[in-house]
């Protein structure tokens, strides 16, 4: 399950960083529509919980291996 969430958390950094240069492009080039600047949003919440998730992975481990040594 980690291993796809790793996978997941990596494709979705890549479309988060294409996400932000297609804004930085389109901002450069004048007036922007206002649903432009928020694209990269969604891509970054979705990072967002799934690093937190990878974050607190091994902390969750170690408690599951104290348990399992102590039962």
């Amino acid at each position: 399950m980690s291993k796809r969430i790793r996978t997941f958390h990596r494709w979705t950094s890549l479309v988060f960083v294409a996400t932000v240069v297609v804004c930085f492009v389109v901002v450069a080039q004048g007036d922007p529509a206002q649903w432009v600047l928020y694209t990269p949003l969604p891509p970054l919440f979705l990072l967002m919980f799934s690093g937190l998730y990878l974050f607190a992975l091994p902390y969750t481990a170690k408690r599951r291996n104290r348990r399992r040594m102590a039962g």
